[in-house]
C-alpha cells in the first residue's frame, strides 16, 4: 500500500507534525507498505531516505520527495506550497506511472487528498481572533500585517468550506471538540477520531523525578518556588493573558510561570507590569529537551481559549504532574475533574484559574494523587495505538 503524506514540513518539535512523525516511523513498518513523503523541509525522522524518482521502499524507510520552497511572506509561502506540491505530485504520476493507493494530508496541504487527519478547524479559530483583525483597533504600522494575516485566515476558511464538505475525503478529528467543530460547521458526521497520543518511554514520572534537581537549578528555581509550566506557540490561543492575570492574584504565594515558547511577548508585558509579575515571569525558547521543563515544574497549566488538542497536557501528565486544562483543550476529554486533573470551565476567568492553583499549591496529597492518577490515564494514549487507528482510517479511504 503506497501513502503519499503531504505536508510543509515535519519534525518532533510542533504538535502536528509530531504526530505525523510518529503515525508514519510505525506505518513505514508494515508489510507491503510504502510510506512517500512530499515535503519542503524534515527533521529527526528515521528511516528516511531523500529520493530523486519514486522507487520501492525497503522494509521501515520513508521515502522523501522534496518540494522546492521560497523566501516571502506566510501567504505567499501558503500559495506556492499549494501549487509545488501539486505540480510535483502531478509529475511524478504522469511522467513516472507513481500514483499512490491513499494522499494523506494532515490539515489543508491539497485539493486531492483522500484523507484528512484535522488538528484545527479554522473557522472556529476565526471566532477568537476576530477582534485582532478589525484595523481601527490597531496601530496603523500594524495595519499592513494584519490585512496579511485575515487574508491568510480567509484563503483557509474558503478551503476548509470546499475540502471538508466533500464527502467523498475521508476526515478523522484529533480530539472530539474537533470532531463536534466540524460538524458544527461542515455538517460531516462520519468523522473518525484519532487522538494525539504521548511517548509513554520518554515522558514518565521517573524521568521527570530523576531531572528535577537539575532541571530546576538550570532554570534558576528553588526548592521553595512553585512552578507552573506552560508551553505553546500561540500565546493568546493558550490562554496566557488569563494565567498571567490569575497570577497577579497570587501575589501572597511563592508561584513562578515558566513560559516556553517562540511567540511574539510584546502584547503581554503591560500585563506582567501591571501586575507586578516581571520577576515572577521567564520566557524560554523552545528546546528538544522538552523533559526538563516538566521536571522543573510542580504543575501544568493549560488555559486555552481554543486548542484543537494541546499535546503538553497529555505529556505532563505522562509525567504524572498535576493539570489543569481548559474545556476548550480537546486533550480535556482525557481528565476527569479533580481525579485525574482539574477542568478550568471558563478560559477566561483568572478567578477560576486562580482559585484551582491555589488548591494545588495548598494541597500537597492531592497533587501527589492527582499526578498519579494523570500517569496512569496517559500511559493508556500510547503511539502504536495511534498508528493502529491510523491503519484502519487510510485503509478505508482507498481508492
Amino acid at each position: 500500500m503506497r501513502i503519499a503524506v503531504v505536508s510543509p514540513f515535519l519534525d518532533r518539535r510542533h504538535g502536528t507534525e509530531l504526530c505525523t512523525v510518529e503515525q508514519i516511523e510505525r506505518l513505514a513498518r508494515l508489510p507491503g507498505w510504502e510510506i512517500h513523503l512530499y515535503c519542503q523541509r524534515v527533521q529527526d525522522v528515521r528511516g528516511i531516505q531523500l529520493v530523486a524518482t519514486p522507487s520501492p521502499a525497503s522494509s521501515g524507510a520513508i521515502l522523501w520527495h522534496k518540494v522546492t520552497q521560497i523566501r516571502a511572506p506566510h501567504l505567499l509561502n501558503y500559495l506556492w506550497w499549494f501549487i509545488a506540491n501539486q505540480f510535483l505530485r502531478w509529475r511524478d504520476s504522469s511522467k513516472l506511472k507513481f500514483r499512490p493507493d491513499v494522499t494523506y494530508s494532515p490539515g489543508i496541504n491539497c485539493m486531492d487528498a483522500n484523507a484528512i487527519l484535522v488538528h484545527i478547524v479554522f473557522h472556529e479559530f476565526y471566532e477568537i481572533v476576530r477582534n485582532d483583525l478589525r484595523l481601527p483597533l490597531q496601530p496603523l504600522l500594524s495595519w499592513p500585517r494584519t490585512v496579511h494575516r485575515k487574508l491568510y485566515y480567509r484563503l483557509i476558511m474558503s478551503l476548509e468550506r470546499r475540502i471538508y464538505r466533500n464527502p467523498r475525503i475521508k476526515l478523522a478529528a484529533v480530539s472530539q471538540l474537533v470532531a463536534g467543530q466540524l460538524k458544527k460547521h461542515f455538517s460531516r458526521e462520519d468523522v473518525v477520531v484519532i487522538p494525539n497520543a504521548v511517548d509513554t518511554a520518554r515522558f514518565c514520572p521517573q524521568a521527570r523525578l530523576e531531572n528535577r534537581a537539575a532541571a530546576r537549578t538550570a532554570l534558576g528555581y528553588s526548592s521553595d518556588e512553585f512552578v507552573l509550566l506552560l508551553i505553546g506557540n500561540d500565546w493568546k490561543k493558550k490562554g496566557l493573558a488569563t494565567l498571567l492575570a490569575g497570577l497577579a492574584l497570587l501575589r501572597d504565594l511563592p508561584c513562578r510561570a515558566l513560559l516556553v515558547g517562540s511567540d511574539d511577548v510584546s502584547p503581554y508585558l503591560s500585563i506582567i507590569d501591571a501586575g507586578n509579575l516581571r520577576e515572577s515571569v521567564s520566557f524560554r525558547e523552545p528546546s528538544s529537551d522538552v523533559l526538563k521543563f516538566y521536571a522543573a515544574a510542580d504543575v501544568y497549566v493549560g488555559p486555552s481559549l481554543e486548542d484543537a488538542f494541546n499535546l503538553p497536557i497529555l505529556e505532563a501528565m505522562a509525567c504524572g504532574l498535576p493539570v489543569i486544562a481548559s474545556v476548550r483543550a480537546g486533550a480535556s476529554q482525557n481528565i476527569r475533574h479533580r481525579e485525574n486533573g482539574f477542568l478550568l470551565q471558563d478560559p477566561r476567568s483568572a478567578q477560576e484559574l486562580a482559585g484551582l492553583i491555589r488548591q494545588l499549591y495548598e494541597g500537597g496529597a492531592l497533587r501527589e494523587e492527582m499526578g498519579n492518577a494523570a500517569a496512569r490515564t496517559a500511559s493508556a494514549c500510547n503511539w502504536q495505538i495511534n498508528a493502529e487507528q491510523t491503519r484502519l482510517f487510510l485503509e478505508s479511504a482507498l481508492n
